[in-house]
């Protein structure tokens, strides 16, 4: 089973910037891309960016672009989400989410999609 913890979420001023990670374990022999959504109260869950399982294609939601920027390192197997230009819409909990295909022991490769338990980004102005 695959697990993901998020990390980095605080209170920061507005203009500030923030690094959020996500560990993933549990991943032997998977394939997947990871992403990050956000979620402010009273709100949907929505997406905020994706990056492929070779690291090489990377997706934003039009708030975000040119202010966030997403990032794998498979050695650490962890993903990034760098945010700068922070702006107080952009509060609201963070959540890392991997979905592919992972090995079992049997041999197959079966589908899946794990999500962390958020943190919390709240930008004062």
């Amino acid at each position: 089973q695959v697990h993901l913890v998020e990390s980095g979420g605080g209170l920061v001023q507005a203009g500030g910037s923030l690094r959020l990670s996500c560990v993933i374990s549990g991943r032997p022999f998977s394939y997947y891309a990871t992403g990050w959504f956000r979620q402010a109260p009273g709100k949907e869950r929505e997406f905020v960016a994706a990056i492929s399982w070779s690291g090489v294609a990377t997706y934003y939601a039009d708030s975000v672009k040119g202010r966030f920027t997403i990032s794998r390192d498979d050695a650490r197997n962890t993903v990034y989400l760098h945010m700068l230009s922070l702006k107080p819409e952009d509060t609201g909990s963070y959540y890392c989410t991997a979905a592919g295909i992972q090995r079992g022991g049997d041999g197959f490769y079966r589908p899946f999609n794990s999500w962390g338990q958020g943190t919390q980004v709240t930008v004062s102005s």
